[in-house]
């Protein structure tokens, strides 16, 4: 039987030689190519708007919806295209350089598909996959809850009814992309069954809940400085039916040991697009518009030797940053073939997040320096770079990482699965 060919495709540049084009392949490749022409030509030029707005961006994922990117994560043995980790990485950090908001709000979807598949049971695979690669069907997620602790997930109860269906109640905080999402995934604890089998992991569930669900309440009421129209508020539950058919947590099921990993190689990726968006801004405003200083005695700005020397390490700090957060993505995929070790993903993803958080935050706050004060015009909108970057960091102590790879490197220690490392 002769095989089909896979047609490469070329990736635009980010910036320059800097980030360079990229080589994509195949159908994976198709899908990107046109997810990289709505970002250029739709969902960039609206950012700003979006910011202002805030809100959720109905408009820019509707767009996104059409090019069949949310099929990319699905395993191809369920009809999907089984994008490489890698390659989701560099989607992210993509669709963050034109808005950064629209990026988490896809990251929830391809972190959920990713895990979801590994623990949920056959027929709801099935299921799910159709929702999503035919009706383009995307997923949110309301699990965080407003505990003692950011790691605490279990005041959201299921109260089980005779019929076997149960009622969901509690309240929900950082609700990132439920607001639009087609299907929601809701955390909750059974503490009948938790106690009748006396485990806690026998209560815990995972149920995908349909956005019109009657008892499910979005409050639209994210009032944050940045990642603005990420919509990520808060979502009450008041005795939203659900069904084991929807429950996405196979009680059997063997938990995946890196979805936390996945999570935090992901947000480095938004922050290196964040970083790499304001220093593109910046690499455009400068030549066109920004006054050479008088002393320099140079005709434009760009040829100031200061303006080209803090723009270059800018630069070299974000190409230090995604190069790090590519290697993230390198051994998650060892990882799931057995290649690497836990332990060994866990040190390089808290290293992209190290690295990435730095980088991204100089270049938001220190690249406008080269623009002058005529770049902090409010239609420039330069401040929403840092103030995305900013918000997104403080999702947890990066702090942590850099005390995490310390007691490694001094002692071997290898930290245990857990939400957040």
């Amino acid at each position: 039987m002769t095989s089909v060919p896979k047609r490469d495709h070329l990736l635009p540049p980010l910036l320059r030689d800097l980030f360079p084009a990229r080589q994509v392949a195949g159908m994976v490749g198709e899908v990107i190519l046109r997810v990289q022409h709505v970002l250029d030509t739709e969902i960039a030029p609206a950012a700003a708007a979006h910011d202002r707005a805030g809100g959720y961006p109905h408009q820019a994922m509707a767009a996104l919806k059409a090019t069949g990117i949310l099929a990319l994560a699905v395993p191809c043995a369920w009809g999907g295209l089984g994008m490489a980790q890698g390659l989701s990485l560099e989607l992210m950090l993509r669709i963050a350089v034109a808005d950064p908001a629209v990026a988490q709000i896809y990251k929830v979807h391809d972190d959920l598909v990713r895990e979801i598949f590994v623990y949920s049971p056959p027929d709801l695979r099935q299921r799910l996959a159709h929702r999503i690669t035919h009706d383009h069907a995307i997923l949110g997620m309301a699990v965080a809850e407003n505990g003692r602790t950011a790691d605490g997930f279990l005041q959201t109860l299921a109260r089980p009814c005779p019929d076997g269906t149960h009622f969901l109640s509690g309240r929900k905080i950082y609700a990132t992309g439920a607001s639009g999402a087609d299907l929601i995934a809701v955390s909750s604890f059974d503490p009948v069954r938790a106690q009748r089998l006396g485990s806690v992991r026998a209560g815990v569930r995972m149920d995908l809940v349909p956005r019109d669900a009657p008892g499910l309440v979005f409050h639209h009421d994210w009032d944050r400085m940045g990642q603005r129209a990420t919509d990520s508020g808060t979502v009450t539950l008041e005795d939203v039916r659900v069904t084991d058919q929807w429950n996405a947590l196979d009680p059997d099921a063997v938990l995946p040991q890196h979805v936390s990993l996945r999570f935090q190689a992901g947000f480095s990726a938004i922050l290196t697009g964040i970083g790499i968006g304001a220093l593109r801004k910046v690499c455009t405003f400068v030549p066109e518009r920004a006054r050479p200083w008088g002393a320099a005695g140079v005709d434009s700005a760009d040829q100031d030797p200061y303006v080209r020397r803090l723009l270059g390490e800018i630069g070299a700090d974000l190409s230090a940053a995604y190069c790090s957060v590519m290697q993230s993505g390198t051994m998650l995929e060892l990882y799931e073939s057995g290649q690497a070790s836990r332990n060994a993903v866990a040190m390089a993803a808290s290293a992209a997040r190290s690295v990435a958080t730095r980088a991204a935050l100089r270049a938001a706050s220190d690249a406008p320096a080269a623009a002058g004060a005529r770049g902090t015009d409010k239609v420039n909108g330069l401040d929403r770079y840092w103030r995305d970057a900013r918000t997104l960091s403080l999702h947890d102590p990066v702090d942590w990482k850099n005390a995490e790879i310390g007691r490694h490197l001094l002692t071997g220690w290898e930290p245990e699965p857990g939400p957040y490392q």
